[in-house]
């Protein structure tokens, strides 16, 4: 797949006709671990969104692993293109797999309704991170086996022959550092994305990095993310200047996700704003290109807080044990193995979920210059998805974005802070109509 779902959200409520079967001694279930895993047996199906993984045959190698440990458990692996269509079709059933990632469509409340329990909130979040995203009343339902960090995917060699060696610590330092680039190299300076869309709610994930704050999530809940100095605005402001500025391709109507990759690789582009989950399919272009994959950077937002900058730490699906599995003790086995023993993590360059785990080599730049990486609390998490729901304005997803696109390359009429006011407005009669 090319982009991790890590980087989307909730697309709305689903109403879920009723679980036959959810009531009574199944309510709270949990799926533990097992004493002794040669005592553990069953076949258990995993869904998974990762089809090119189980077309390669590298999630049979994993299952292979796997049962050195636990041989008497036999997984078979049901790969979904459109994941998210298709499971939240089979969730108005029992039969959605014995593991599964949890879809983003599923509200966080009812998770107890899906999902077994995977014990106490404050015992795993001791050992994991990402447990804030899918506790309820205490009790943790899933666990993400990887994580990214939001940052700037750039061409060295480029940035390099414009004269930059430096990270930009200020929205405007960028600026003028996107503007070397136009004036002293070929290369587009930035790359918006524009017409595959998804790549433009990326932009969100700035929350958080600006004001080093690990409640940023709290505060999108509690406040205006439009506010004057609020981190969210301070992403929108710096994408509006650098299309204002005609920094990205001559018509963002016309990018090219698949394309844009081997470009970047062999530096026709400069710099794109996704995540280090891109990294490695820039690495892997550049390959394919000819060109030196150790030409790819990672660079963090431009901004600093007490001389530091930030990054949070966002974590890819969820993965959960399905309420209803006739084996839940091999589902956990499994679970728990794919965290902690799979590499799965270190083999995509992602950061681990593991508290204890060294930081990926790509992210050894952020260690090296001290980067911060900061998890986001994400109690609130479930609040923010209904305001943005309830308010259309769509934080996690594409369009308001490019509508800010539009008004910053003339396409629309409009003024800029007339724009992102608009926003504010409306998300904070949302909060206020919600009672949040």
């Amino acid at each position: 797949m090319n982009r991790r779902t890590v980087l989307a959200a909730a697309t709305g409520a689903l109403l879920l006709s009723a679980c036959t079967g959810t009531g009574g001694s199944s309510q709270g279930a949990e799926a533990k671990a097992a004493d002794d895993p040669s005592k553990v047996s069953g076949t258990i199906t995993v869904l998974t969104h990762r089809t090119d993984l189980v077309q390669d045959g590298t999630m049979k190698k994993y299952a292979t692993e796997f049962n050195k440990t636990y041989p008497e458990v036999k997984v078979e692996f049901d790969a979904i293109t459109d994941y998210e269509g298709e499971v939240k079709i089979r969730m108005n059933t029992e039969n959605y797999g014995d593991v599964l990632m949890i879809p983003a469509v599923i509200e966080k409340k009812d998770y107890p309704r899906f999902f077994a329990s995977l014990g106490s909130q404050a015992e795993r979040s001791e050992k994991y991170r990402f447990t804030d995203y899918t506790t309820v009343d205490g009790k943790v339902y899933g666990q993400s086996p990887l994580g990214a960090v939001p940052g700037f995917i750039y061409n060295k060699k480029v940035w390099q022959q414009a004269g930059v060696t430096d990270w930009p610590t200020t929205p405007a330092e960028f600026l003028d550092d996107l503007k070397a680039i136009r004036s002293k190299t070929d290369a587009i300076p930035y790359y918006t994305n524009f017409k595959d869309m998804w790549p433009l709610t990326q932009w969100t994930q700035v929350n958080g990095s600006v004001s080093c704050d690990e409640q940023a999530t709290t505060k999108l809940a509690e406040g205006d993310p439009w506010a004057e100095g609020a981190d969210v605005r301070t992403a929108d402001t710096l994408l509006y200047d650098i299309v204002h500025e005609g920094l990205v391709e001559k018509d963002p109507t016309t990018t090219n996700w698949e394309a844009s990759k081997p470009r970047l690789a062999k530096g026709e582009i400069a710099t794109m704003w996704l995540g280090s989950w891109a990294v490695i399919q820039m690495q892997g272009a550049a390959k394919q290109a000819g060109t030196d994959p150790d030409d790819i950077g990672f660079m963090p937002f431009p901004a600093q807080k007490d001389g530091t900058f930030c990054a949070t730490a966002q974590p890819d699906y969820n993965q959960a044990v399905n309420i209803h599995s006739d084996h839940k003790e091999a589902a956990r086995a499994w679970l728990d193995w794919f965290t902690d023993k799979s590499g799965y993590a270190a083999d995509n360059l992602a950061l681990s979920p593991l508290k204890s785990a060294p930081l990926p080599t790509i992210m050894k730049p952020y260690e090296e210059t001290g980067v911060r990486i900061l998890d986001l609390d994400d109690t609130k998490g479930a609040e923010v998805k209904s305001i943005d729901n309830q308010s259309e304005i769509g934080i996690y997803k594409p369009d308001y974005r490019q509508d800010l696109v539009d008004l910053a390359r003339g396409a629309t009429k409009g003024d800029l802070d007339d724009f992102l006011d608009d926003l504010g407005r409306k998300w904070t009669e949302t909060q206020q109509s919600l009672g949040s």
